[in-house]
């Protein structure tokens, strides 16, 4: 892949998982609004999260940072990828279905893991049901993302990146419909959920079909090529086990203070907007290629491809993250405060958030880090930087929590994100050239720095300054929208003045 055309991929990639995030807020701002931060909210927040938590262990963890680089290295060698992809479909979907099954009958003790705060409290009953309900979901969103790795190897990335489109479209539709029949909203949400699933594996197979991909029901096989996806997956699957243990540890210090599930996940849904748009759409572009590029000995091509996609991915999180702690209360009150999401939620929302983007470049270089060590089928070493950064987080997150409350849970991840970017960041120094920062990166990733520390101070002065519009119910929109304007208006003149980017790669790169 040339770098126009891996820029294009970055492009696509992002541009509908933006769609998808905005969706996700709508979704969000219709939860907030009507359910607030009570029982519903928070049994529904933690019951959706179950079936998310394992599909990251099983698909875009574990089984996809394996299957990616072994079915990209096939394509480039001119083996039987299509045969791979069909074995290891049918063996995924044979896991996942016993698995959804077990899932059922221990879903008391799966909540209890989640939010043992919920115990002798009507949340956990009702975390229990909506939880039954939700977890089919995971067999066919981890279907569908091992058919996004076939797209993703073969550069089509539109279907794939627009799958999670559906599933807010769908949702938001169905509290919508609820709302106008009078059906209760948590019900409509749990039950459309499993709907989704079908909905986004159905279009990504039909995607791959047509590239050539024609996925069909047959007996897993153990094979010696899935022994060795088996092997190599196994390290992923216990490094995805130890993040999403750091996910439990949040959740179980926050169910022990009323409401906290909830300003968590809200804080959650706007930080992950920028950490989908560019570090998953990254990630998800930078593996196959750098696969690619290892199985052809490309060595110059893979440093050029890795150093642009730090610096793209720096570039645009840094400023976001500076945003995100000079004005949290402004975008926390206009996007949720309504309805049954009052100014003390805001607060509490607000103060997670900012502690949240202080981890946000961590968290995208991440995705920029790991695919340097899976697309050379090494899955062990970026397990033991998870334990490391487990340590950190449980240390952090159990050991603040009596002093800071459910704060305590935002820190531990931050801190942990950082612990693991700095890990996987000096761990790459072994790999070579491939892996080393070049003189471009290195001149322009203090100047982003420079550039997005004044945008954050001009941000936060004209936010004081327009406080009263922004609280107001008949400007606070425009007033927003405005100051989201003159920060990217800040942002751009002092990084072009600086020299901290240049945006021809990618106006080429909408041009073509």
């Amino acid at each position: 892949m040339q770098p126009i055309r891996l820029i294009r991929g970055f492009l696509t990639v992002g541009v509908w998982t933006l769609a998808s995030r905005v969706l996700g807020f709508a979704r969000d701002i219709i939860i907030a609004a009507t359910l607030g931060t009570g029982p519903v909210a928070e049994a529904f927040l933690v019951a959706f999260a179950l079936p998310n938590m394992f599909r990251r262990f099983f698909a875009e963890g574990a089984f996809n940072m394996a299957f990616v680089p072994m079915f990209s290295k096939k394509i480039e060698a001119g083996e039987d990828a299509e045969g791979f992809a069909r074995e290891a479909f049918a063996g995924l979907g044979t896991v996942l279905i016993v698995f959804t099954l077990a899932a059922q009958v221990a879903m008391p003790v799966l909540v209890l893991a989640m939010a043992s705060g919920f115990v002798d409290d009507q949340r956990f009953d009702l975390a229990v049901l909506y939880g039954r309900i939700t977890f089919p979901y995971v067999l066919f969103i981890s279907l569908a993302a091992l058919l996004s790795g076939v797209l993703n190897s073969v550069n089509r990335f539109v279907a794939a990146a627009a799958a999670p489109v559906l599933l807010n479209i769908l949702l938001v539709g169905s509290m919508l419909v609820a709302g106008w029949r009078g059906w209760p909203v948590g019900d409509a949400l749990v039950w459309m959920v499993p709907v989704a699933g079908v909905a986004q594996l159905a279009l990504v197979w039909v995607s791959a079909a047509r590239a050539g991909f024609r996925m069909r029901l047959q007996r897993p096989r153990w094979t010696p090529e899935m022994r060795r996806l088996v092997v190599i997956a196994g390290p992923a699957a216990l490094a995805g086990g130890v993040m999403q243990v750091n996910l439990l540890v949040g959740r179980q210090v926050a169910s022990f203070f009323e409401g906290a599930v909830a300003w968590l996940s809200y804080a959650d849904r706007l930080y992950q907007l920028p950490l989908g748009v560019i570090g998953i759409a990254i990630g998800v572009v930078l593996l196959p290629d750098l696969s690619r590029r290892l199985r052809a000995d490309d060595t110059e091509g893979g440093r050029h491809a890795f150093n642009r996609a730090a610096e793209m991915a720096l570039t645009l999180t840094v400023p976001a993250a500076l945003a995100f702690l000079a004005v949290p209360a402004a975008l926390v009150s206009v996007l949720f405060e309504r309805g049954q999401f009052d100014a003390s939620d805001t607060q509490a929302t607000a103060i997670a958030l900012a502690v949240y983007g202080a981890g946000l470049p961590a968290f995208v270089l991440q995705k920029v880090l790991q695919p340097l060590y899976f697309a050379r089928e090494d899955t062990t070493t970026p397990f033991r930087y998870a334990l490391v950064g487990l340590t950190v987080n449980a240390v952090v997150a159990i050991g603040l929590a009596p002093v800071l409350g459910f704060v305590a849970a935002a820190i531990g991840t931050t801190l942990a994100g950082w612990t693991m970017a700095v890990l996987l960041w000096r761990g790459s120094r072994a790999m070579g050239p491939a892996a080393m920062p070049d003189d471009r990166f290195r001149r322009r990733v203090w100047r982003i720095l420079a550039a997005s520390v004044g945008m954050a101070v001009v941000l936060g002065l004209v936010a004081r300054a327009g406080a009263p519009l922004l609280e107001s119910d008949a400007w606070r929109y425009g007033a927003l929208a405005l100051l989201v304007t003159l920060g990217m208006g800040v942002y751009y003149l002092l990084g072009t003045r600086m020299g901290a980017f240049a945006l021809s790669d990618i106006r080429g790169a909408v041009r073509r």
